[in-house]
């Protein structure tokens, strides 16, 4: 079986050193030694000033739009995962959707402007898959208008943009350590900011709102994360230079030979150093797209439809129509990618999706075991009830 992604897992004596020494400590949470040194070796790995370690992805979002004050409501992407509106319409704001750009996926800066009105407070957009958007040119329009900008970087551990990290941009900038993430603490995420103001604003935020053991300045949540997930982080942040090269092999392979498919690939943004989180495809028709995704599945190899649905067609939004973005979504596939699979996977997932779309007529038809076990069964019955079993009628 080939999943559309795996965890990256250091070997175990390595994390049963980090381990060993909590029992030792017996120190598992709030703001442990573990803590602290992952939230240093990080800001030392990405060459950043401020950051805070989170329980996840989408506490840092909220953790965000709180911190900046944010009220009525947010320009944002319809295609990234649902996090990212959720958290919007959770904090009590209104997203309200701007299409993106056709090549590279991200929020069309071209088409934010239109959008804004005496309500707006910020601009939240994803860098999607970990591919930068178009910086300057959201920059501008927020200066414009004195909205903030928060991006969701959940996918870009390592990328950088104009040769610094992409967790750099923006009033604030969030990012996952979920399993799933080339870089992971089994759960977590982070917050970024350049204004020391506001990374002590969320410092407070993230602990209750304390000051102190008897001081509360804060609204505040519990958003810290715990020792032995920051012990996996630091095994994991050893080996990511190790990941994210051999990332880039795959990604580069898959180019090559996919380059027959119907189909286009992401642009990259300019002046990025990439992190090839994701491999995505976008089809020439959703009918190619979906033979591919049955006919891959068929053979163990499982894809995802990222991001699909539309964000903006989620039931507790209102509805927009979004055709650049509404035409992605129905197209898209994103094919396995992670450290541990071959070339020869990838060539075989190559064949597979050529065969597809080169011969249509000779796709393999598997049925599941246990509907034909089932079948069966209703068969041996209507026989014993006296039913012709291919009619499906009395026999006499």
């Amino acid at each position: 079986m080939i999943p559309v992604t795996k965890p990256y897992l250091p070997n175990v004596k390595e994390f049963d050193e980090y381990i060993n020494s909590i029992w030792e400590r017996q120190w598992l949470t709030n703001n442990g030694p573990l803590v602290n040194e992952l939230e240093i070796r990080l800001k030392e790995y990405l060459k950043l000033d401020h950051m805070l370690y989170v329980s996840n992805g989408t506490i840092a979002l909220q953790l965000a739009i709180k911190a900046l004050g944010l009220k009525g409501e947010i320009i944002t992407t319809p295609f990234s995962f649902i996090a990212t509106t959720s958290s919007i319409v959770w904090e009590g704001c209104k997203p309200v959707f701007v299409d993106v750009e056709e090549d590279t996926f991200n929020i069309d800066p071209a088409k934010i402007e239109d959008a804004i009105t005496h309500r707006t407070s910020a601009i939240l957009a994803t860098h999607v898959f970990g591919n930068p958007c178009k910086i300057e040119a959201i920059q501008q329009v927020a200066d414009k208008y004195g909205l903030k900008v928060i991006y969701d970087a959940a996918h870009c551990f390592g990328t950088t943009y104009n040769g610094k990290s992409v967790y750099e941009y923006g009033d604030i900038s969030t990012t996952s350590f979920h399993a799933t993430k080339l870089f992971h603490t089994i759960e977590g995420g982070a917050v970024f900011t350049k204004s020391p103001e506001v990374l002590k604003k969320m410092v407070h935020m993230r602990n209750f709102g304390h000051n102190g053991p008897e001081d509360f300045v804060e609204v505040g949540i519990n958003a810290k994360n715990c020792e032995f997930h920051a012990a996996m982080g630091l095994c994991n942040l050893n080996h990511v230079d190790e990941i994210l090269a051999k990332r880039k092999t795959l990604y580069e392979h898959y180019l090559k030979k996919l380059a027959n498919v119907n189909a286009r690939f992401q642009k990259i943004n300019e002046n990025t150093l990439y992190n090839y989180s994701y491999f995505p495809i976008v089809f020439e028709t959703e009918e190619l797209m979906m033979n591919c995704l049955e006919e891959l599945k068929n053979e163990k190899v499982f894809c995802r439809r990222y991001f699909y649905p539309s964000l903006a067609s989620l039931p507790f939004v209102r509805k927009q129509k979004m055709p650049v973005c509404d035409s992605i979504v129905n197209r898209i596939l994103c094919l396995p990618l992670y450290h541990t699979l071959t070339v020869s996977d990838l060539d075989m997932i190559a064949r597979i999706m050529l065969r597809v779309q080169n011969y249509p007529t000779q796709r393999t038809v598997k049925q599941d075991p246990d509907v034909l076990i089932l079948e069966k069964q209703i068969d041996d019955l209507l026989k014993a009830e006296g039913f012709d079993t291919e009619t499906k009628v009395p026999s006499n």
